[in-house]
């Protein structure tokens, strides 16, 4: 194991954030076809030590049942800066509508639960990720960059589930 690929697991679990007591539960089910391809990190709600990783990535491919698998890959400093991966299985958890996630690093060793919390309804371009101790959030897009209104429409909603959209830091 890299020592990259350590600091960059260790960032997706653990890295400041600005916290809600828990975040809430997801909005409504999630199509199983969201598990496939690739997302973008646009944003993150996060504090303290701001993170070198930038212009993240999730890749998404196979289908077992409901397991999955994912390489997140990020760049220090700039798109083309150095790219550290980490590599996941994802088994989606019972009774969640998919909205709810489990991810295992490093052959299952660190495990941690992720929640779709909202989605774009129409062409579902855009997903809010998050914890479910309310640490961390994710705006994610189907592309590099979201329109205006798409990401509007985002920002709006990360506000109604109770973030604090002014922490919202870009992520490209």
């Amino acid at each position: 194991m890299r020592i990259g690929s350590a600091a960059i697991a260790f960032w997706l679990i653990a890295s400041g954030a600005v916290a809600l007591a828990r975040a809430p539960q997801p909005a409504k089910p999630v199509s199983i076809g969201m598990f496939s391809g690739r997302w973008y990190e646009i944003a993150r709600v996060a504090e303290g030590k701001k993170a070198q990783c930038q212009f993240g990535t999730s890749d998404f491919s196979g289908r077992a049942g409901a397991a999955f698998a994912v390489v997140e890959t990020c760049h220090e400093g700039s798109p083309d800066g150095p790219a550290h991966e980490v590599k996941a299985t994802v088994r989606i958890v019972p009774g969640a509508g998919n909205a709810k996630i489990r991810m295992g690093f490093f052959g299952g060793l660190v495990t941690q639960e992720y929640w779709i919390l909202d989605h774009a309804d129409d062409d579902q371009s855009w997903a809010l990720m998050a914890t479910p101790g309310g640490h961390y959030l994710w705006l994610l897009s189907r592309s590099p960059a979201l329109k205006a209104s798409a990401k509007s429409a985002a920002v709006a909603r990360i506000a109604a589930l109770g973030y604090d959209a002014s922490h919202l830091q870009p992520s490209r």
